[in-house]
Parts: structure tokens; sequence; C-alpha cells
């Protein structure tokens, strides 16, 4: 599946790995870097949402979306794992639920962008919301390898589970081209409700991403 994600905002939080832990499938180990875990909160747009090889179709191919996402490998190959992911497209969450079995909600989002900032505003249900505002606020660099920028982003794998099964999907994207972010997050209630957020967080924007996620692939029965 061919995808462009645009105007993201990449916003991370030292969490407790133990807690995360026991959010994430069997068969996948919660990573930590400088010490903790990290819980990364990403607003952005997709565009040209197609399948591989194909033309994006008119009114289905852009679309917001949030997702809630932390850090794992299942021994062999680091990836992502998401607690949840929110769209505006109620036909983007039947297919992504269908077709990558990831936790996919539909939520109310809108994007606008005023005097070169952001204004995001997402809204699932009455306890579930993020609303903020971001911008770059530097230069364009790529994350060096080792770096926390580059455990944070450069992440080429999915992982979900369903009925005991764990599955992997192999996501292919140039290296991100990342700036610092200024933000303003004035409400956000998006990570499962035992995960408290506190401090400052890691600020990253990135303009333009163009990604390829490829079919799932089932790993290795989980333990649940």
């Amino acid at each position: 599946m061919g995808q462009t994600w645009d105007e993201l905002l990449f916003a991370h939080w030292r969490v407790d790995a133990a807690t995360l832990q026991r959010h994430v499938p069997g068969g996948l180990d919660v990573e930590q870097h400088d010490g903790s875990a990290w819980l990364g909160v990403t607003p952005f747009e997709i565009t040209g949402l197609r399948p591989r090889g194909t033309f994006p179709l008119p009114l289905v191919s852009t679309f917001r979306e949030l997702n809630v996402r932390t850090y794992v490998t299942d021994g062999e190959k680091p990836g992502i794992c998401f607690f949840s992911l929110d769209a505006s497209s109620q036909l983007a969450v039947e297919a992504a639920r269908r077709l990558y079995k990831l936790p996919y909600f539909r939520a109310d989002i809108t994007l606008e962008r005023r005097g070169g900032r952001v204004f995001y505003e997402c809204v699932r249900d009455e306890a579930t919301a993020f609303s903020g505002a971001y911008r770059p606020a530097g230069k364009v660099s790529h994350a060096t390898p080792g770096s926390l920028e580059y455990f944070l982003t450069e992440r080429y794998c999915l992982y979900t589970a369903e009925r005991g099964r764990l599955f992997r999907a192999e996501i292919h994207h140039r290296p991100w081209p990342l700036q610092p972010a200024d933000a303003s997050i004035d409400l956000n209630t998006m990570p499962p409700d035992d995960v408290a957020l506190s401090g400052n967080p890691l600020l990253h924007y990135s303009a333009r991403q163009d990604v390829v996620i490829w079919p799932l692939r089932q790993v290795a029965p989980t333990d649940t």
C-alpha cells in the first residue's frame, strides 16, 4: 500500500517500560533508549493512498490520522506497536482493520494551516481527544544512527496480533527529513488510560514522507 504522510508531528514522552509492556502483544518486548521507554503521539495527513503500482482513488485517498505508538522488538527486528490509530475516513478504518488487524477508530479530525502553523484536532469520543498546534522550528536534517531521534523514527516494520498470532508488516521509506518543532498541546487523552504523561514532550516535525507498507505476514504464536 502506497501513501504520503504530510505535516507530521512526532511528540514523544518518556514512559515506564513495564507500564507499556502490559499493552503490547505477547512475543514483543518494549525497547528502551536513554534509560526509558517512549510513547509517541503523531498527528498528520495522509494523501495519495493507493494499492502499490496504481493511482490514488478520488475522494478516498486523502484523510487525517493520529496514532499512538511505542517501540518494540520480537527479538530479531525492531518495529512499531500501535496502541490506537484514529482516522477521519470510515472506509480507511474498515480497510485497515481488515487488512492490517490494527486498532483503528473513526474520529472527527480537522487540520488547518494558519500563519505557518498546523492546527490539529481529533475527537473520537467524549473521553478520547487531542487538540494542539505545531510548526517547524529549525533546519531539516536526518537522524544519526544510534541517536534517540533515530531510535524514535527510523522504524521499518509494524507489529500487530490477532487470536494468539503475531504479525509483521514491512515499511519502506527514505530516512525521515526531520526538523525541530514548536508545539502547544492543549488536550491529549489519546494514550491508554493507565499511561500517565508528564513533562514536556520531545518534538519533531516532518513536512512529507512517501511510504510503502507491505502486507502482513505471521511471525510466531503469541503468549495470549
